[in-house]
């Protein structure tokens, strides 16, 4: 195995962790750009792509597939939604709270090319999007 270079090495860790530190940033309670003034996150997403299709995975945890709004918009796959905090069973304060809640929106860049929906499922908590390749 070929030596590496330490710093060359360390300032790639603290890309890595840069990179993943401003994910977790737009991840979580970011202000949208839109009209709306209130909190927006984004719910992290998984890709997969073969020769005849897309396939995007979204983690939505507690959002009901009826209230999730797709669309593709250009060269984006564009999800919305708004997850709300579930009525507690009995009156109480929050003893801790991390799930994300509040209106959210993903756009996820698709490869070139036309792209058709094909099928939208809510499988375990994360909404999976199937999108065939036309071209």
């Amino acid at each position: 195995m070929a030596s590496r270079n330490p710093t060359t090495w360390m300032w790639d860790q603290a890309y890595d962790l840069l990179q993943e530190a401003e994910r977790l940033h737009r991840q979580f309670f970011r202000l949208s750009a839109s009209a709306h003034a209130c909190p927006v996150w984004e719910p992290p997403a998984d890709v997969y792509e073969d020769d005849d299709e897309l396939i995007a995975v979204i983690a939505l945890p507690g959002v009901r597939a009826d209230r999730v709004q797709v669309t593709l918009e250009g060269d984006a796959l564009v999800v919305r939604a708004e997850s709300r905090i579930p009525r507690p069973a009995r009156a109480g304060g929050v003893r801790q709270l991390e799930i994300p809640y509040g209106r959210f929106e993903r756009v996820i860049k698709l490869p070139a090319g036309r792209l058709e929906p094909v099928a939208r499922d809510l499988v375990d908590g994360c909404l999976v999007l199937r999108l065939r390749k036309l071209d």
